[in-house]
């Protein structure tokens, strides 16, 4: 992601940067389906060996991929975070779309964790028919994805990032009552399109918002935003799952989700004003 800064015009950067993010929510959305098929046809060494088939064919293809360096003296690396969390402080816009951010991945967790239990008990799809229930979310996040950039020049990014947050998290909600398969697919696809419409907004806000000098050191605040806060809200679905159930953990991290981003649309002004 900092590296899009290098490579993309000024002018490109905020649809470079959605672009990128479709990628992202590909590779998250079609996890599932892959792990599935993998295990089905060659078991669990069958899945290692396709994650690590993938990883060696991205690598080379960021072979072909020219960066430059930026020529400017590198300070002590806690120096340097510092400089990060300062700019992003000083900035109330990037400051409250890390938050925003914080809220949307809250869904991301539960669902990884929350979503193949329903499938199995309260919808009672088989393995292949799991993954290809959750292969519904990569098509709804990459529609997501796309719609953002399509109408990226026409919507008004702050509040689209409140209402698609909210809208994600009243359909994760809705999905713990939900025992009919046809009815979860089309909660989780409306589920995936707000969260990857409002996703995609939020990161090209930091990329375009970042200043140049230190657009590194904030991506890579988002970026550990995106893999902590996952990790942190997984758990605690897993131990809402343990106690009450799937339906009711569902239910709970959904109405979370959406009591917090009617807090944020009430206290971030700077993102309510955020035309994009």
């Amino acid at each position: 992601m900092a590296t899009l800064g290098q490579i993309a015009r000024p002018e490109d950067l905020k649809p470079a940067t959605v672009a990128f993010n479709l990628f992202v929510m590909l590779g998250f959305g079609l996890g599932p389906l892959a792990l599935a098929l993998a295990r089905s046809a060659a078991g669990w060494p069958g899945v290692f060996a396709t994650a690590a088939l993938l990883f060696i064919a991205a690598s080379f293809a960021l072979l072909a991929v020219r960066t430059r360096a930026s020529g400017r003296a590198h300070a002590p690396l806690r120096v340097e975070i510092g400089e990060g969390v300062a700019a992003v402080v000083a900035r109330p816009l990037l400051a409250q779309l890390m938050l925003a951010a914080m809220a949307g991945y809250l869904a991301m967790g539960p669902m990884t964790v929350l979503l193949p239990k329903l499938a199995a008990t309260q919808l009672g799809l088989s393995e292949l028919q799991r993954g290809a229930f959750l292969g519904t979310l990569a098509l709804a996040l990459i529609g997501g994805g796309l719609l953002a950039l399509a109408l990226q020049r026409r919507l008004h990014h702050g509040r689209t990032i409140f209402v698609a947050t909210a809208l994600a998290g009243a359909g994760l909600a809705a999905l713990g009552a939900v025992h009919e398969p046809r009815a979860a697919v089309a909660l989780l696809g409306a589920v995936g399109v707000a969260g990857g419409l409002a996703l995609s907004l939020i990161v090209a806000g930091i990329q375009t918002a970042a200043p140049d000098a230190l657009r590194g050191r904030i991506v890579a605040m988002y970026t550990i935003v995106s893999q902590v806060v996952p990790a942190a809200s997984g758990v605690t679905a897993g131990a809402l799952l343990q106690r009450w159930g799937v339906g009711v953990a569902l239910q709970a991290c959904g109405a979370a989700l959406v009591i917090a981003m009617a807090a944020a649309a009430f206290r971030m002004t700077a993102l309510r004003r955020h035309a994009g």
